[in-house]
């Protein structure tokens, strides 16, 4: 049987972000494509999933606010064993810090895996809260699913923070 998916479209600097979540977790955080529009039937109210899309709303305006340096949120990401270890992995990364691809690969037992790990990383169905965007090539940036502005943006949304928040 599949479970229930609740949808919701939160504001945020980088366009509009469809939360989705099974109705206990947060499941998913689908970020726009350049020219995107909220997809049709998703709606910026309260949803019907006991509040979590509602949560995940505070807190993402929270972050981009500057108010707030991680996150509190029940997350339920389908993958593979070896990506959701890269994305418990990517949860261990500081606000504000970065890691490359060979570290991260280090870090999950994969020494000789950053390609993988940089595929694992690009497949992460909850960015921003699960922090794929932390994560950066040996010799520049890297790529991101959001695309690079977006990766920039939120990089520097970390770097330019206040000490001191939750």
């Amino acid at each position: 049987m599949t479970p229930p998916r609740h949808t919701r479209v939160a504001a945020s600097p980088v366009g509009p972000l469809l939360l989705e979540s099974d109705g206990e977790s947060l499941t998913g955080i689908a970020l726009p494509r350049v020219g995107a529009r909220a997809p049709a039937g998703a709606g910026p109210g309260p949803g019907p999933d006991g509040g979590v899309l509602d949560e995940a709303a505070r807190q993402l305006a929270e972050y981009f606010a500057r108010e707030r340096t991680s996150f509190d949120l029940p997350v339920r990401p389908a993958g593979t064993t070896f990506q959701l270890s890269v994305w418990d992995e990517l949860t261990r990364i500081p606000y504000g810090s970065t890691v490359t691809y060979g570290e991260l690969a280090r870090r999950v037992g994969r020494p000789r895996g950053p390609r993988a790990v940089g595929q694992a990383n690009g497949r992460n169905p909850v960015p921003i809260v699960v922090p794929c965007h932390r994560v950066v090539a040996a010799n520049g940036i890297g790529g991101y699913s959001g695309g690079l502005d977006t990766k920039r943006l939120l990089l520097a949304l970390e770097r330019s923070s206040p000490p001191g928040h939750t």
